[in-house]
């Protein structure tokens, strides 16, 4: 399945966080923080996003709470507006 956000907003694939603290101790799904880490998978037909300079395989942060979150077959997806987007990872 394909998904092609519409306007001025961005499908992203949050990275999943680690189960394992560094100590060893192992959490559960309650106690887990979300991330406001992931990788754009797609993004909108308007033109601004291109002059932000985001494109599909860039890891962003976003806001913890931003956007809404879809379920795509067995993946998690978060549909983003460009101005929920709060950076680019550079490596």
């Amino acid at each position: 399945m394909q998904i092609k956000p519409i306007g001025l907003r961005v499908a992203v694939k949050p990275i999943k966080e680690e189960e394992i603290t560094k100590s060893g101790i192992i959490l559960p799904d309650t106690a887990k923080e979300k991330k406001a880490e992931g990788e754009i998978i797609a993004i909108g037909t308007d033109v601004k996003i291109k002059e932000l300079g985001l494109v599909v395989g860039q890891r962003v942060l976003f806001g913890k709470y931003a956007g809404d979150d879809v379920k795509m077959g067995d993946e998690e997806i978060k549909i983003l507006s460009c101005e929920d987007v709060l950076a680019v990872i550079e490596n």
